[in-house]
């Protein structure tokens, strides 16, 4: 197996694992939980959903041949804080992770090599990848923090259980 090969397979089993834990985050909470802000300068598990719904459309849509930042993007409206329910969000959640899949499921290994923009700024697809899954990855950790705090002893870990990792096996990839 190339360099290339292993990249495209680790970035594919990253991005559905990043994708899993806010399955698991979203799968925990309730309409209330999910507008909750501690305070008004900090967001709610919405507002990042939301956030990323618009981030993913606009970077993986023709992620090859334009400008990730599209014109048609509101990035300011992201942020806003407005009542959704839970059916709504997952709505979004799964658009923008559909096409986040259908993206990167369909580069090649030439595809590596290329250069894309975002904001102007060239990047190589590969750093352009490890970009926006280390910012998929930071807000998810974002919505898992919030909820943890909603649920309190109800949250379910998403990881290794407190005090169980003796007992802990990784399966593939852990």
């Amino acid at each position: 197996m190339t360099v290339e090969e292993l990249f495209l397979q680790s970035l594919r089993y990253r991005f559905r694992a990043i994708k899993k834990s806010g399955d698991g985050v979203l799968a925990q909470v309730d309409d209330n939980d999910i507008i909750w802000q501690s305070n008004p300068e900090t967001n709610s598990i919405a507002i990042i959903v939301q956030h990323l719904h618009g981030n993913m459309l606009s970077r993986w849509t023709d992620f090859l041949t334009t400008d990730g930042d599209k014109p048609w993007r509101d990035r300011d409206r992201e942020f806003e804080s407005r009542r959704v329910t839970k059916a709504e969000l997952l709505a979004l959640w799964e658009e923008g992770w559909k096409l986040t899949f259908r993206a990167v499921d369909g580069l090649t290994e030439a595809d590596l090599t290329r250069k894309v923009t975002i904001r102007g700024q060239e990047l190589d697809v590969i750093d352009a990848c490890m970009r926006n899954s280390g910012h998929s990855s930071q807000h998810v950790g974002q919505m898992i923090h919030i909820a943890k705090e909603r649920r309190g002893n109800q949250w379910q870990t998403l990881s290794i259980a407190g005090g169980k990792l003796k007992e802990y096996r990784p399966k593939y990839k852990d």
